[in-house]
């Protein structure tokens, strides 16, 4: 998908997102929403969902699509990767990703990008793989990024 229309759908998911999200203060809640609502309208979203941080693993949260991975070890992974560096990672091919975790062997790229609650703190990550090789840049980042600012958000 061209830059200027994903911009446009993701400045459109973002205003659902805000009035779907407003009913609820559950960041559970919210991050199941944010992937359904994301899962359903990027037509490049093959998985989409959180991993929660719980005692040293990764553990599947809220998602769509195939069957997920159920425990990421510490620091394998990209969405490890993530969540040590506190910064989103875009991977074009995860192939060449070293230590990437094949959930699902369709999976031919990754965007991760850390949640991070009220407090300053990295609770979770949120993983969207494509089916297709090079699907995510700054446009993906930066728009994912607002979205997840949604989940804390008080409104």
């Amino acid at each position: 998908m061209e830059d200027k229309k994903k911009e446009g759908r993701y400045q459109r998911i973002h205003k659902q997102l805000e009035s779907i999200l407003v009913k609820t203060d559950d960041p559970l809640a919210r991050m199941a929403s944010v992937c359904a609502v994301l899962h359903h309208k990027m037509d490049h979203f093959f998985w989409t969902g959180f991993y929660l941080l719980k005692s040293d693993k990764l553990v599947v949260g809220p998602y769509q699509g195939p069957v997920a991975c159920q425990e990421i070890e510490k620091d394998k992974g990209v969405c490890w990767a993530a969540l040590n560096d506190a910064a989103p990672i875009i991977v074009p091919d995860v192939q060449a990703f070293p230590g990437h975790i094949s959930c699902d062997s369709r999976s031919k790229s990754e965007i991760t990008l850390p949640l991070i609650n009220r407090s300053g703190e990295v609770v979770a990550v949120f993983d969207v793989d494509s089916n297709r090789v090079a699907s995510f840049n700054q446009v993906d980042q930066f728009a994912l990024t607002n979205i997840l600012q949604l989940i804390y958000r008080e409104f």
